[in-house]
C-alpha cells in the first residue's frame, strides 16, 4: 500500500499542465481585429509491453443493449483534393487479421456494451454488423484499459458511426487514470497504449459536466501514449460551453510521449461546439493535420483565458485550440472554413507562453472564418503566439 502511495503522489507531482496563454500578454503586445490583407508565403524509444490477448470474435450478441438503427451511406471523409504526402507513421493499420470483432454478422450483434468490451479487451478491433451502414449508440463511453498492450486499434470500415447521443463521452484514454491501471511511474510521458480510429464516425458525444484532467473531449478524451485519426469524421460532437481552458468537442489530447505529434488524416470535423476548441483542443501537444476538413465548428465561450472579470471565460479557437509551451502544429492540404470564435482565432488559436511554439501551414485554405474578439494582424481567422511568424507556404488566408 505505501508503495501505492508513494507512485500516485509521483504521478500527480508529474502531471502538472503548462499554464494558459493569454490573449492580452504585455510581453506580445495586445490582440487586434484583423483587417490586413494575407500575407504572402514564407518560406526515444521504450518498449510497448508485449502480450496482446488472444484472438477473439463475436463480441456482439443478442440481449445486450439495444441494436442499432441502421445509418446513411457514410460521406468520404478528408479532403480528396488534400495533396498532402501521408507519412507511414500517420497511416491506417492494416486491419485484415483482427484480434476481435464487434459484431456477428448483423446489426443486432454490434451493441455499445459490445464495443466497451472490445475497447477493454484491446489488440485491433474491427467490426461486423452486416452489409449497410450502421449508428451505435453508446450507452457508457468505450474506456481503454492500459494495461492491455501496445495498441488499440478500431476500424469502423467505413460503415460504422458511434453516437453518444447527445449524452456521453464515446471514447477515453488516460494513462495517468489510476481506474484505467498505471502500467509506469511516468504515466504522463510513456509510449502505450498506442489508439488508432479509422475509417469511423464519431457523432452526437458529449462530455458537458465531465471535469476530471479539466473536461473537453466530447467525442474522444487522450491522455498520454500515443494517438491518430485516420480516414474519419466528426459531426456535431459537444462539450462544455464555458471555461477559459476547455475544449475539444471532437478531440481533447494531452500528455504525448515524447511530445510527438498527433496525427490528424484524411478526415472531417463539422458542427462541433464547445467553449474553446470546437474541433480540436490540446495543451502541450504537438499536431500534425493532414488532408483534412473544419467545416462549422463553433468556440462559444466568453471572456476569454485568463477569463475577464465578470466572465466565466473561453471562446476561441473556432475549429483548433492549441495551449501550452514547446509544441508545434502542422496543417497540410486542409481546408478551414466557416468556423467561428466569440473570442480570438475564429480558426485556429495557439498560444505557445514561453515562445518556443512554431506552425506552419501548407497546401491549405482559410477562409470565412471570423473572430468576433481578436486575431493576428495580416493572419485571418488566426491567433498566434510563438517563437516566430507562421510558415505559410502555397495557401490562402481570407
Amino acid at each position: 500500500m505505501k508503495s501505492l502511495v508513494v507512485l500516485l503522489a509521483l504521478g500527480v507531482a508529474t502531471a502538472t499542465l503548462p499554464a494558459c496563454g493569454r490573449p492580452d500578454d504585455p510581453g506580445a503586445g495586445r490582440p487586434v481585429a484583423a483587417t490586413a490583407a494575407v500575407p504572402s508565403a514564407v518560406p526515444s524509444n521504450g518498449t510497448a509491453p508485449s502480450g496482446s490477448p488472444p484472438a477473439r470474435v463475436g463480441f456482439g450478441g443478442p440481449g445486450r443493449t439495444a441494436s442499432p438503427k441502421p445509418a446513411d451511406a457514410v460521406p468520404r471523409a478528408g479532403n480528396p483534393h488534400g495533396g498532402a504526402a501521408v507519412p507511414a507513421q500517420a497511416r491506417a493499420v492494416d486491419t485484415s487479421r483482427p484480434t476481435r470483432t464487434v459484431g456477428n454478422g448483423t446489426p443486432a450483434g454490434c451493441t455499445s456494451a459490445a464495443v466497451v468490451r472490445a475497447v477493454a479487451a484491446g489488440g485491433i478491433i474491427t467490426f461486423d454488423c452486416g452489409p449497410d451502414p450502421v449508428t451505435i449508440t453508446m450507452t457508457a463511453t468505450a474506456k481503454v484499459v492500459n494495461r492491455v498492450g501496445g495498441r488499440v486499434v478500431l476500424d469502423g470500415g467505413g460503415k460504422v458511426t458511434l453516437s453518444g447521443g447527445g449524452s456521453r463521452r464515446i471514447l477515453y484514454l488516460n494513462t495517468c487514470d489510476g481506474a484505467q491501471n498505471w502500467t509506469t511511474s511516468h504515466c504522463q510521458n510513456q509510449d502505450h497504449p498506442t489508439l488508432v480510429v479509422q475509417n469511423l464516425t464519431f457523432r452526437d458525444g458529449n462530455s458537458t459536466g465531465e471535469r476530471a484532467e479539466g473536461g473537453g473531449g466530447g467525442a474522444i478524451f487522450v491522455r498520454g501514449g500515443r494517438f491518430r485519426v485516420v480516414n474519419s469524421r466528426f459531426v456535431d460532437n459537444r462539450c462544455d460551453r464555458t471555461g477559459p481552458d476547455l475544449g475539444g468537442a471532437a478531440l481533447r489530447v494531452l500528455s504525448q510521449y515524447d511530445n510527438q505529434p498527433v496525427y490528424v488524416v484524411n478526415s472531417t470535423f463539422t458542427g462541433g461546439i464547445c467553449a474553446n476548441g470546437a474541433a480540436l483542443s490540446s495543451i502541450g501537444v504537438s499536431w500534425t493535420v493532414l488532408n483534412s476538413v473544419f467545416r462549422n465548428n463553433r468556440a462559444v465561450g466568453s471572456g476569454a483565458n485568463p477569463a475577464r472579470g465578470g466572465t466565466p471565460g473561453g471562446g476561441s479557437g473556432g475549429a483548433i485550440y492549441c495551449d501550452g509551451n514547446a509544441f508545434t502544429v502542422r496543417i497540410a492540404g486542409t481546408i478551414i472554413e466557416d468556423n467561428r470564435a466569440n473570442e480570438g482565432g475564429g480558426a485556429i488559436f495557439f498560444v505557445s507562453n514561453d515562445r518556443t511554439g512554431t506552425m506552419r501551414i501548407e497546401g491549405s485554405t482559410l477562409r470565412r472564418n471570423p473572430s468576433a474578439g481578436f486575431e493576428t494582424k495580416g493572419l485571418p481567422g488566426i491567433f498566434f503566439l510563438g517563437a516566430r511568424a507562421p510558415t505559410l507556404t502555397t495557401s490562402h488566408l481570407t
